[in-house]
């Protein structure tokens, strides 16, 4: 159990109003209190009080994704609901195939939903432009890039493409922008390496710092670990929660680690033929929605520990 004191405490005579926190493995009591000279008076506990306002970076409503064939429609998956606030780490999972990147390519406006609502600070997608869209989202794709004959720091130079005038010259503020997302990333004793010269692990540490220099409100990535081992994929999404609430940019990705997903983000979307189920990594296990990912004759979900489990067969 952790517990933190989060408050101003003074010396003064009238009492300062704070809280603190109770961590367990899945949930969060807070208990209001009175800071007095000599004493704490608890007001309420056992009930999550969240001390922050926050407002939705992304909405679905009534969302339908999927593709046009000439005049007929193939649903991926439909009735989708979620919202999405700032400075949260989210995980898209779900089976192969089941629509995680036409999902993350209709919220990106790659591609076109086939009815409902997607709004982005309260602005319908729709509405956005290419240009303002691009100071909204940046993306990370499984996609190569470019040219991995250019150095890090060129790279990441590239973020800054929505804010340059036409001959694409930076300027001081630009320069500050990719120093600053070359520190937050780890990269700076590597910031003049050719991209060729990378690892994996590097290599995705670089384009996470190019979405970070274009300096938009969210981050969508498509499977930002694949290729990595396991240490790798804990450090990428230790990093991404980290940027997260470091800098209350909302980064959204889709990923197969399930497990580590449940243990790292603050929220997740859960697509499971055909229904979307959005929440807490806990208020998903109680639901049983994980148990449902699945067929059981070889895996199970353990709700207890947050994982799933390979069933032992008899040969």
């Amino acid at each position: 159990m952790g517990t933190s004191l989060r408050g101003n405490m003074t010396r003064q005579s009238f009492p300062v109003i704070t809280y603190i926190s109770f961590e367990t493995d899945c949930f969060t009591s807070f208990a209001w209190v009175i800071l007095n000279s000599k004493k704490l008076v608890f007001l309420s506990s056992k009930k999550a009080i969240s001390t922050t306002t926050t407002y939705p970076v992304l909405q679905a409503a009534a969302l339908s994704i999927g593709y046009q064939e000439k005049a007929n429609s193939k649903v991926i998956a439909e009735a989708i609901e979620f919202t999405i606030s700032k400075g949260k780490l989210v995980a898209l999972v779900g089976a192969n195939g089941i629509g995680k990147s036409t999902l993350l390519r209709t919220l990106a406006k790659i591609q076109a939903p086939l009815s409902g609502e997607i709004l982005l600070q309260n602005k319908s997608l729709h509405a956005y432009s290419t240009a303002e869209l691009a100071r909204e989202i940046s993306l990370v794709l499984t996609e190569q890039i470019p040219s991995k004959n250019l150095t890090v720091v060129e790279l990441i130079a590239l973020g800054r493409q929505p804010y340059t005038n036409w001959i694409g010259n930076l300027s001081k503020n630009d320069h500050a922008i990719v120093e600053s997302a070359l520190e937050k990333t780890n990269l700076l004793e590597l910031k003049h390496r050719k991209c060729y010269t990378l690892s994996d692990g590097q290599l995705q540490k670089v384009m996470i710092a190019r979405a970070l220099a274009q300096d938009t409100s969210m981050i969508i990535l498509d499977e930002p670990t694949t290729h990595l081992d396991m240490y790798h994929k804990a450090y990428v999404l230790n990093l991404l929660k980290k940027l997260a609430h470091d800098t209350q940019k909302t980064m959204l990705f889709s990923t197969h680690e399930i497990d580590l997903a449940i243990q790292l983000c603050d929220e997740m979307i859960v697509m499971n033929a055909g229904k979307v189920n959005a929440g807490t990594p806990c208020e998903l296990i109680e639901q049983g929605i994980f148990e449902q990912l699945f067929p059981n004759d070889l895996i199970t979900f353990d709700a207890t520990s947050g994982s799933f489990k390979v069933k032992k067969r008899l040969a």
